[in-house]
C-alpha cells in the first residue's frame, strides 16, 4: 500500500444552514478540514495509506479536529499537541450571480506557532512514497516557510515525492510575499498543482487570451504556463485545473495535466454546484492517487477531474467518494440515474 504524509492546518469550518446569509445566521454548521486533510481524506476513501502532519490544541476542540480525520481512516499519530486555538473559516454559500464568501478567523493558531521543533522530518518519512503540501501552509507564517522548507528538504533526501498546490490566498499574504516564499520552496517539488489564477498571482505566469470572469479559456495559453512552470523551475509535472465559472451554481469543469513537453486535456464537466470548497483539494487527492497507482497520464487526469465533479455534489469539503463511483463517472456513467 502507497503511503502519502500531506502537512498543514486543519480548522473548524461553521456555515449558515443552506443557502442562508451570515447576516441571516441564528446558527452556523460545524465541520472541519483544511487543503492538506482534505487531499488526505480523499486518499484515505481510495484506500491509501494517508497521514497528516499539523499542530492542534490539547483541549477538546482540537480533539474533535483530530477525530473528524480519525473517522474516515487518515493517520493522525503525527499530530503534534499544543497551541491555544484551533484556526476557524466561516463559509457562505453562493447562489447564482451571488458568489460565495470565505472568511478566516485563524490568527495565532496552533500551526501558525509550530516551531521546527514541533517535527521530525527524518522520521515522518520514513517508508513514505507521497510528500503532499499548498501555499496556503507557509502562508500562515511564523516559521512555516521555514518548516516547509525543512520538509520539502527531509523528502528529497528519503526520495519521496512531493507535490503541491499553489493554492494562493490573497487574504492571508501578499503576492509579493507569496512570489518570494513560493520560488525557492517550488524548486523542490516533483507535480505542481495550480488554477487558472494561481500561477499569474505568485509567479506573474498568466495564460494569454483568458477571461476566467466570463468563463473564457484557451488551452493554448495554458499549455504555455504550464511549460514555463515545468522549464523554469524543474517540476516534473504540472497540473492547472480549468473552471469556467457560469454562476456561483453552474460550472464548467476540465484540467490539463503536461509531462514530458506534451498536455492532456480532460473531458469539461458541467456540474451543478451543492458546495466548491474542497473542490480543488479533491482533484489533488484524485491526482496523486491516480499517479502513485501507476495510470496513464491521460487516465490520471480524467481521473482526478472525475473525482473533483462529484466533490462538487457533497456538502462540506471532504470528498467521500470511492474509487468504484469515480472511475464509473471518468468512464462516462454521467447521468446521475438512481442506482438501484
Amino acid at each position: 500500500m502507497k503511503k502519502i504524509v500531506t502537512f498543514g492546518e486543519i480548522m473548524m469550518r461553521l456555515n449558515p444552514a443552506g443557502y442562508s446569509r451570515f447576516v441571516q445566521a441564528e446558527g452556523f454548521d460545524a465541520s472541519y478540514a483544511g487543503g492538506e486533510a482534505n487531499v488526505a481524506v480523499s486518499l484515505a476513501n481510495y484506500g491509501m495509506d494517508a497521514a497528516f502532519v499539523s499542530k492542534v490544541p490539547q483541549h477538546e476542540i482540537g480533539q474533535c479536529a483530530v477525530n473528524a480525520l480519525r473517522k474516515y481512516g487518515v493517520d493522525t499519530s503525527k499530530i503534534v499537541r499544543g497551541g491555544e486555538r484551533l484556526g476557524i473559516y466561516f463559509v457562505e454559500k453562493g447562489a447564482s450571480q451571488r458568489p460565495s464568501k470565505v472568511i478566516y478567523d485563524r490568527a495565532y493558531s496552533a500551526i501558525s506557532k509550530a516551531t521546527a521543533a514541533d517535527f521530525d522530518w527524518d522520521a515522518i518519512f520514513e517508508g513514505v512514497d507521497w510528500f503532499h503540501w499548498t501555499g496556503i501552509t507557509p502562508a500562515l507564517g511564523g516559521e512555516l516557510p521555514a518548516i516547509c522548507l525543512e520538509a520539502c528538504k527531509a523528502a528529497k533526501a528519503k526520495g519521496v515525492k512531493i507535490s503541491c498546490d499553489l493554492n494562493y490566498r490573497k487574504k492571508l499574504w501578499s503576492r509579493e510575499d507569496a512570489n518570494k516564499t513560493m520560488t525557492e520552496l517550488i524548486k523542490y517539488v516533483d507535480v505542481c498543482i495550480a488554477n487558472e489564477e494561481d500561477a499569474k498571482d505568485v509567479f506573474g505566469i498568466e495564460a494569454e487570451g483568458t477571461d476566467i470572469d466570463a468563463g473564457k479559456l484557451n488551452h493554448e495559453g495554458y499549455i504555455s504556463v504550464a511549460k514555463q512552470i515545468s522549464e523554469k523551475f524543474g517540476c516534473e509535472k504540472v497540473a492547472i485545473t480549468l473552471r469556467g465559472s457560469i454562476s456561483a451554481n453552474d460550472n464548467d469543469w476540465a484540467a490539463m495535466l503536461y509531462s514530458d513537453g506534451k498536455a492532456y486535456f480532460s473531458p469539461n464537466y458541467r456540474i451543478h454546484i451543492v458546495d466548491r470548497v474542497g473542490g480543488g483539494d479533491s482533484f489533488g487527492g484524485g491526482l496523486i492517487y491516480s499517479l502513485l497507482s501507476g495510470k496513464s497520464e491521460q487516465d490520471a487526469i480524467n481521473f482526478a477531474v472525475a473525482a473533483s465533479c462529484l466533490k462538487h455534489t457533497i456538502e462540506q469539503d471532504f470528498n467521500l467518494v470511492s474509487v468504484a463511483e469515480v472511475e464509473s463517472l471518468a468512464g462516462g456513467n454521467a447521468s446521475g440515474r438512481v442506482q438501484r
